[in-house]
């Protein structure tokens, strides 16, 4: 499986991963609230202390950590570390507002590194492949997570970086890159552009990892039927460390956390009620590793679902679903939860490709939901159907997915931009 397959770790018991994870949480939780005044405030405002925690079993007993209380410490109020330890911070957009800030150490980067070299060997690379991290280098964590991990198996790294999609397919093709990691949304975008230059048979692509946007399961078909690889899932996030908090194996049905590292919960995002295993809910983390910057309970947003049945790769760490959405992301229209995802899939079972945009607005009191989607050039020659035709199919489609309707536009190829990397998929204009 590679030649950083961590077996003792991957393939540890259930009793010895809560044993270690209960001996790692201790440490960090008193740790942090002997360090960070912050923690110590959060805690004793619910009455508790370290004392109180002895074990996983108690980490209900923790307050919750959430985005706004991250923008509000900005930037050093949850820095665990003095700042001459640190060596390294990378940040998320703000495109939401006030930039979040996260913090390295070395070991905090060396944890990091070995997270995605486990994504790596998990989707069958080894120091034979050569990896294109075609994720954005920078504050954004994409790339330079990818970049670590590819260097701690062996792999010739190519950091590509996002963009200039015309040198990405050339040292794709003269380098014999075997190993693709981008966003799902610029995969999609480099097999549209390898196509047209006619040349796939060119291409040496054996496996994708794609991540940093959510991404539907008809999507991954395409991906892999286009570039003629195998698609893998990962996830991470800025606050937690960036990409590999987990990872999808060879089964390619959820994703793998890296329990040794994280802690991950289930939670009701309304009342905050723990949920049993295999319930859709909002997905929570404790770092139980990190130095520098190491959040407890920090709430994702992510819905998603936890499951520990067995996998066929061996490993037994718990896995994750692939994202069923955001409880911010979530459009509520007309009273009804729409998720871009549910959109994607009706789209992509129709056959069109995955260049598409979601418009909201209000108009005399009322919400509007219009869907932009590109024809793709064979429907264009196809004459059995006309453009409204299609039109009235996936408006019928879309209504009996989310319940409500939706205006459909079909629009000429390459009429919507193309994104590089995160894709801007929905406008809200009752937010601007």
């Amino acid at each position: 499986m590679g030649n950083y397959y961590q077996k003792e770790i991957e393939c540890m018991s259930r009793e010895d991963m809560k044993k270690l994870q209960s001996e790692k949480l201790v440490n960090s939780v008193k740790r942090v609230y002997e360090n960070v005044p912050f923690y110590k405030r959060k805690m004793d405002e619910k009455g508790v202390t370290p004392n109180d925690i002895k074990s996983i079993d108690d980490l209900h007993k923790l307050p919750f950590i959430t985005k706004d209380d991250l923008r509000d410490e900005y930037p050093y109020g949850l820095l665990a570390k003095p700042l001459s330890e640190c060596v390294r911070i990378h940040s998320t957009s703000g495109t939401t507002g006030k930039r979040v800030v996260a913090f390295y150490t070395q070991h905090d980067i060396d944890l990091w590194d070995d997270c995605c070299a486990r994504a790596i060997v998990a989707a069958g690379g080894s120091n034979e492949d050569v990896c294109q991290i075609a994720y954005g280098f920078g504050l954004f964590t994409g790339g330079a997570g990818l970049n670590g991990g590819s260097h701690k198996v062996g792999c010739l790294t190519l950091p590509m970086s996002s963009g200039n999609t015309e040198r990405q397919i050339q040292f794709m093709t003269d380098l014999g890159s075997t190993i693709l990691c981008c966003t799902p949304s610029y995969a999609a975008y480099l097999a549209e552009s390898i196509k047209e230059k006619g040349v796939k048979d060119r291409i040496k692509l054996k496996a994708g990892i794609f991540g940093a946007e959510a991404w539907s399961e008809e999507m991954r078909k395409n991906i892999e039927n286009s570039l003629g690889i195998k698609a893998y899932d990962i996830y991470g996030l800025t606050e937690i460390s960036g990409p590999g908090v987990s990872f999808e194996c060879e089964a390619q049905d959820g994703m793998h956390v890296n329990e040794d590292h994280f802690i991950a919960e289930i939670i009701d995002p309304k009342t905050g009620e723990v949920l049993p295993e295999g319930t859709v809910g909002e997905l929570v983390f404790t770092c139980i590793d990190k130095e520098a910057f190491p959040l407890m309970r920090y709430r994702t947003r992510d819905l998603c679902v936890l499951t520990r049945d067995p996998c066929p790769c061996g490993r037994t760490h718990v896995k994750m679903s692939r994202l069923m959405g955001r409880t911010d992301d979530m459009l509520i229209i007309r009273g009804v939860n729409v998720f871009p995802s549910q959109i994607e899939t009706v789209l992509i079972k129709n056959g069109y490709e995955a260049n598409y945009q979601i418009i909201v607005d209000r108009v005399n009191n009322s919400d509007t939901l219009d869907v932009n989607v590109e024809i793709t050039p064979e429907m264009l020659s196809d004459t059995t159907m006309g453009i409204s035709e299609r039109e009235k199919k996936l408006v019928a489609d879309l209504k009996a997915m989310l319940g409500i309707k939706a205006v459909v536009h079909i629009v000429e190829p390459k009429t919507i931009a193309r994104s590089e990397g995160k894709a801007v998929r929905i406008i809200d204009k009752r937010k601007i």
